[in-house]
């Protein structure tokens, strides 16, 4: 270990970490006051702050929809021109709907920060000379941090104290290897990022080893910060993100061919203009699901908290979708399909007879290392306590992912020995002789020799190990050697003519819950992949366990000579990846990507990170490496797949709800509007006047706010679902002319049977249109007999409450304000009649229709598998 002078915070004409030194100062940490005003004067240490809006500028911001605009102007018009009620109208409706979306948007956003928040990579600092865990936006410079393996780097800083460091920094540098940082003066050359050796940046992360680092920078002040723009841009969108794209545009291009429409017919009537372009507006306002992006923040937001209850944290709202359209989950089986309760159960020599030199070896081993402890070093530490006497560390060589070893360089002042332990198959390539209790007659109690690893002996070696695997043991090879007392370092090149001591085995027992939450996930439609480091004849062991029937095994060395094309052509058959490298997980996770799937990942180890990134939805655990938990979209509390079961099917839960809206508006909407474009060409006057029909959109849209709260059957959390445009519009192109139908019926009721005039004929109809499209609700919303699924009791109050409020408001003071007079009691009669025949055959349209759409070829997603249709599978 050795320790740097303080460098001075601020910035010189030269790399800050060629800085002169001071005075070693402020080993201690800030004070709790200095931090606080460092932080004034520095800011957070983000990236690039978001610029909190008032909520007065977030209200405002509402304005800037262009159909917001246009009904403001056309507002402004009426009263320009005299048409004061049409103005009041028209702005109190604005006010009202632009109100009501700001609130429920700002509520959910709301509640969905303050989850994220609460599992916030944290890291730990020195205050007042005591340690203290804070949030990474609250480091400032001239802040201590204390950095241990599997960290997050917070901020760029120099290196003050280090044992063994060693920091990836490929975001930065490209350099795929772990750099070993320690403190030091570097020569007025070293001017570039890779050759900073006494120095960390943001964003890298720490493979192994400890260390004490000075914040320099924070933010965009950092190295990343400098780059942040580039790196920062849009990011791919989701399949749901798509689908919300490509449903903005089919509206976008209903709206402008039935706005352009009516124009053209008003303009060939000779309609009052200023009338005719208010009531193409109102048009184009009643086309527009503008509460969707409230429905969709609303429920997403709703379903992070439900999630929360289950024990899984949100941090990517959208991510709730991609969760509920996964149809492959791949994990490691440790701590998911295991108790992660490592306990050592057998120390044996090559010939698999207990050995206390092997336990000693590995104690040796696990003791010194100062890298990433697994839960195997903490198995070897807890199953004895061993003298460590007059040995001390020299050097090591920390773990790594392509070596799959770690060595330590030791002495007792009379033999210096390189103790290495790691994955048996590498010890095993890597030694000469292996030792063996001496048998000779004279031989003490525990002799041991060394010999010769010919044939004979690595076959009869390699079935020992393997036969430990076949039983379930994770196993560990254990050799050493012998090297000169003046050789002062340990490198990769010494791990070479090894002795093989023996073998340690260990014992992970199956979680008694995987069994049963794997086949509830199998159930669900979702394909379980085990992707991880071990052996295939231990991954083998624990799925016999766990009764997980083995389709296909692939091995890292196998993937490794695979193209991309080749491996996936492998990846639909095959369910068991082992002795996989993180870049091989990576690999898998994208080749399943590219055969059409929607993959969740489940890690919490540094070597996740690029897989939680590849994947449509990476999900950690609350206890994972500050790496992987900042990679993941959801985080689960508990190591359980029961919660991440619950997990899939809030997930999918929500996404039948913000189905259920866009098929309700998309539907009713067009079959009203369609209604009232028809209209226009036969009658002397507006079907609607511009302001009911705005009145009567506010209303609809106020019975349908509960839907984020409705039950969703059971049926529709059955199978994987994605947002299918080609399905919506199919469905809008069935249900909609039967409510343009029953328009046209009630068009002609009102004017034959009632010889209604203009007041009358609005008002009918409005209180027609409302009541149908309303209770349709009830309908749309369930695949079911709507009389066996029931809604939620609040949106059965408000749609009830809305009907009632449509029927009753002729009858008011306010109605006239509205162009409204009371319809004769016969209408009322007459309306019940319609209402429950058009239910009906809206009941039978809808099964209809999926029948239809389930018998149809469902589509292609790319060259994977067939992509099942929304809301149709069960």
């Amino acid at each position: 270990m050795s320790i740097e002078s303080t460098p001075s915070i601020e910035s010189t004409p030269g790399p800050w970490w060629l800085e002169p030194l001071e005075e070693t100062t402020g080993i201690a940490g800030l004070s709790s006051v200095e931090a606080k005003a460092r932080l004034d004067r520095f800011g957070p240490n983000l990236l690039r702050e978001r610029q909190k809006k008032s909520l007065l500028r977030q209200y405002l911001a509402r304005f800037k929809n262009p159909l917001v605009l246009i009904l403001l102007a056309a507002s402004a018009v009426s009263a320009f021109t005299g048409e004061l009620a049409n103005f009041l109208i028209i702005s109190c409706i604005v006010l009202l709907s632009v109100t009501l979306d700001f609130v429920q948007e700002y509520r959910a956003n709301a509640a969905a920060e303050k989850l994220r928040q609460s599992v916030s990579v944290r890291v730990n600092v020195l205050r007042d000379g005591q340690p203290l865990e804070i949030a990474v936006t609250e480091v400032v410079p001239g802040d201590i941090v204390l950095l241990a393996a599997g960290d997050l780097i917070p901020a760029d800083g120099r290196v003050l104290e280090a044992r063994d460091f060693f920091v990836k920094q490929t975001l930065l540098t490209g350099e795929s290897y772990p750099v070993e940082k320690r403190p030091g003066v570097l020569a007025a050359t070293a001017t570039d990022v890779q050759e900073a050796t006494n120095a960390v940046f943001m964003g890298t992360s720490v493979i192994s080893g400890s260390a004490r680092m000075r914040v320099v920078k924070t933010g965009a002040d950092t190295a990343i910060g400098a780059i942040a723009e580039s790196i920062s841009g849009p990011t791919e969108a989701t399949s749901f993100e798509l689908g919300t794209r490509h449903f903005g545009m089919l509206i976008m291009r209903l709206t402008v061919l039935m706005v352009m429409f009516v124009l053209l017919v008003n303009a060939y009537f000779h309609k009052p203009w200023l009338e005719s372009f208010l009531f193409a507006v109102a048009l184009a306002v009643g086309l527009t699901p503008e509460l969707l992006p409230m429905v969709v923040s609303v429920t997403l937001s709703r379903g992070a908290l439900r999630m929360a209850k289950k024990h899984m944290i949100v941090k990517r709202l959208s991510a709730i979708q991609d969760l509920g359209s996964m149809d492959v989950l791949c994990t490691d089986k440790t701590g998911t399909l295991t108790e992660a309760k490592i306990r050592l159960e057998r120390h044996v020599d090559a010939q698999g007879q207990p050995s206390e030199r092997v336990l000693e070896l590995a104690y040796f081993n696990s003791f010194f290392e100062t890298g990433l402890k697994s839960p195997l070093d903490e198995a070897i530490l807890a199953h004895r306590h061993i003298e460590i006497g007059a040995w001390k560390k020299i050097d090591e060589v920390p773990f790594d992912f392509e070596r799959r070893r770690v060595s330590v360089l030791i002495d007792n002042g009379e033999t210096r020995w390189l103790v290495v332990k790691g994955a048996p198959d590498e010890i095993v390539g890597l030694c000469t002789h292996h030792e063996a209790q001496d048998t000779h007659p004279g031989a003490g109690p525990g002799a041991i020799i060394q010999q010769p690893l010919d044939d004979a002996a690595l076959a009869n070696i390699r079935s020992q190990y393997r036969a430990l695997e076949e039983g379930g043991f994770r196993t560990l090879g254990i050799a050493w050697r012998e090297v000169p007392q003046d050789h002062p370092h340990a490198v990769v090149s010494d791990e070479t003519e090894l002795v093989l001591a023996g073998f340690a085995a260990f014992l992970d027992p199956p979680k008694t819950s995987a069994g049963p939450a794997l086949a509830a996930l199998k159930k669900t439609g979702i394909e379980i992949k085990i992707v991880t480091g071990d052996s295939d004849l231990v991954t083998r062991h624990i799925c016999a366990e766990l009764k997980i029937p083995v389709m296909g095994l692939l091995t890292g060395k196998e993937i490794e000579p695979m193209d991309d094309h080749a491996l996936q052509a492998r990846v639909e058959a095959v369910n068991l990846f082992c002795r996989v490298n993180p870049a091989q997980k990576e690999r898998v996770i994208r080749a399943l990507r590219a055969r059409g799937h929607v993959v969740g990942y489940l890690g919490d180890g540094i070597n996740d990170a690029p897989s939680l990134h590849a994947a449509d939805v990476g999900l950690s655990v609350d206890t994972a490496v500050d790496v992987a938990k900042e990679a993941a979209d959801m985080i689960l509390l508990q190591q359980d797949l029961h919660v991440l079961h619950a997990g899939v099917l809030e997930g999918r839960r929500t996404f039948g709800n913000i189905m259920k809206y866009i098929m309700m508006g998309t539907s009713s909407n067009f079959g009203n509007m369609f209604s009232m474009a028809g209209a226009s060409l036969f009658l002397p006057f507006l079907p609607m006047l511009p302001t009911q029909i705005l009145l009567n959109n506010i209303l609809y849209d106020l019975s349908e706010i509960p839907i984020p709260l409705d039950k969703v059957d059971a049926r529709e959390t059955r199978t994987p679902r994605v947002l299918d445009m080609d399905f919506v519009r199919n469905f809008m192109l069935v249900i909609g002319p039967v409510s343009s139908l029953f328009d046209f019926l009630t068009f002609y009721i009102m004017r034959v049977v009632f010889q209604a005039n203009e007041k009358l004929f609005q008002t009918g109809w409005f209180v027609e249109s409302l009541c149908t499209q309303v209770l349709v609700i009830f309908i749309i919303r369930t695949r079911k007999n709507p009389l066996k699924s029931r809604p939620h009791p609040l949106l059965t109050a408000t749609s009830l409450t809305i009907v009632a409020t449509a029927m009753l408001l002729p009858f008011t003071p306010l109605g006239t304000y509205f162009g409204f007079v009371p319809p004769p009691a016969k209408f009322y009669f007459i309306l019940g009649v319609m209402v429950l025949v058009y239910l009906c055959i809206v009941e039978l349209a809808k099964q209809g229709f999926y029948r239809w759409a389930v018998a149809r070829p469902p589509r292609k997603n790319g060259p994977g598998p067939a992509i099942k249709h929304p809301s149709i599978n069960g």
